[in-house]
């Protein structure tokens, strides 16, 4: 009895491990589907907010382009900052630490909150401007340092639960900001100052819990050595019965790693022996962006207009695909560990190309018949939900898993910087293709995602309950195997005695 209590046990989190996700997620991630979210909602006031700002200093009404170009340009601002954050996330989590940098993260989202809720007051729409910047740049960091941070406080065994945390607080933000837009709560024209500056209260939530959480145990140990801290650190998240094992794992990888400094992201690309690795993260983080999601939401309120949905009632029903995204990603936390990430990546993704075939349909049928409109909402669900159930879910994790620790910060500094250029560039192209192929936009998904498919399967090993040792040298084994000479010649450079 007491042997089966104590392998159940090593499949339930620690409560001050949970405690230390929350704190991470809570001003991270969390921030980053907050703050894509709550923008759309007041759209008309802002835009009537610079008209009016516009008069006041030039005594006429601004020209509707160059009211487009200024809505444009603090929409896309986010972006830009993101890109930016990525490019330096990496760098600071070496300087600072997982958890060091994550609490000076809040100064920019604070400051953000500052100056959007004061923009209205003293008339500057400029201030949206750098306020939403300075909010892309939190979110680039938080998207690049949080996943590091969640993928080293975790037991081996739950590395993919705790690390679905990004997701789950993602869609948690997107719902959020969805619910904080409406009319209902602060959705109305006098309080949209005040709906923009609600960034601050995840950072100053992160700001009042995670400083009674430990720094990453590997990044004490491996990137300063300090052994005792990581020792503390370790019975703190995982218990004193398990905190054993998970400084035995570290140590193997520290010892694997000695003598190799942190690697910079150029010097990634001439790492031979991380070649797969990194094409892996970089086609996955395209993918992400370009695998149709972004197209699903665009269509989202056309679906929702052709079933009858009142135009009032139809902020109600986007709050519905929030949730439906929100509540896929928790599955996809207590499914990782059972069936794996392969299966869940693969499996979303081929379901999100059948989606891709009926929904063309169904949008091409669209005025044969009722039923149409119907079943193309059905299927912006059933897209989502795939997306949530797999890349969604899967993509930060395996970029935290596919790489050791003198790597992991470059590789994430690259991942998050191709995934913000992919954002920016499906923001800036999707509108022609829309207008180019209509609903036939969603046939060159459907190739994004069968490729996917297709490389994920031939490619990437399972990385479930394996140290990153193990997983390195799965790789190493994958590139002898293949590129190897028939006299076996190939040398695994990590050690295999795990």
């Amino acid at each position: 009895m007491f042997k089966i209590k104590k392998t159940f046990s090593k499949f339930l989190p620690n409560k001050s491990l949970l405690l230390a996700v929350f704190a991470a997620c809570v001003g991270g991630t969390f921030q980053y589907g907050y703050n894509i979210s709550i923008i759309n909602a007041p759209t008309m006031y802002v835009q009537n907010f610079i008209n009016q700002t516009w008069m006041q200093r030039y005594q006429t009404n601004i020209s509707q382009g160059e009211l487009t170009l200024l809505w444009s340009t603090i929409v896309s601002m986010f972006t830009l900052g993101g890109l930016i954050g990525a490019s330096v996330g990496g760098t600071l989590s070496v300087k600072l630490g997982r958890r060091g940098t994550l609490l000076a993260n809040n100064a920019f989202s604070l400051t953000a909150a500052l100056l959007m809720g004061l923009s209205s007051t003293v008339g500057s729409f400029e201030l949206l401007v750098i306020g939403r910047l300075l909010s892309g740049m939190n979110a680039g960091i938080a998207l690049c340092v949080q996943p590091l941070y969640l993928g080293e406080i975790a037991p081996t065994a739950l590395r993919g639960a705790m690390g679905t945390g990004t997701s789950v607080f993602i869609t948690g933000g997107i719902l959020t900001g969805q619910v904080m837009g409406l009319k209902e709560i602060l959705g109305k024209e006098e309080y949209w100052p005040i709906l923009l500056s609600t960034t601050c209260i995840p950072a100053f939530l992160q700001l009042l819990i995670l400083p009674w959480f430990p720094e990453s145990p590997r990044y004490l140990l491996i990137d300063k050595g300090d052994e005792e801290g990581c020792k503390k650190a370790l019975r703190q998240l995982h218990g004193l019965a398990d905190s054993g094992d998970a400084l035995e794992d570290i140590e193997k990888e520290k010892n694997n790693l000695v003598g190799f400094q942190a690697k910079k992201p150029w010097e990634l690309f001439s790492d031979r022996s991380l070649r797969w690795q990194l094409l892996t993260i970089i086609l996955l983080n395209i993918a992400q962006q370009l695998n149709g999601i972004n197209a699903i939401y665009f269509y989202a309120d056309y679906v929702f207009r052709q079933s009858g949905i009142p135009m009032d009632k139809i902020p109600y029903a986007t709050v519905g695909t929030g949730a439906c995204e929100c509540i896929t990603a928790l599955t996809c936390g207590m499914l990782i560990e059972c069936l794996g990430r392969k299966v869940l990546i693969m499996g979303g993704y081929a379901l999100m190309s059948i989606c891709c075939v009926f929904f063309t349909l169904t949008l091409t049928f669209q005025n044969y018949s009722p039923v149409f409109p119907y079943l193309s909402m059905a299927c912006v669900f059933a897209f989502i939900l795939s997306f949530g159930l797999g890349p969604g879910g899967v993509t930060n994790i395996l970029t935290t898993e596919l790489f050791t620790q003198n790597a992991r910060p470059a590789a994430f500094m690259i991942a998050g910087s191709v995934n913000w250029l992919s954002f920016f560039l499906i923001s800036m192209v999707f509108p022609f293709i829309v207008i180019g192929l209509q609903q036939y936009c969603f046939l060159v998904f459907l190739a994004v995602c069968s490729l996917v498919v297709t490389y994920i399967f031939f490619v990437v090993p399972e990385t479930k309950n394996k140290t990153f040792v193990e997983i390195q040298n799965e790789f190493q084994s994958l590139k002898r195997n293949r590129f190897c000479s028939s006299d076996g010649a190939g040398t695994i450079l990590l050690s295999t005695s795990i």
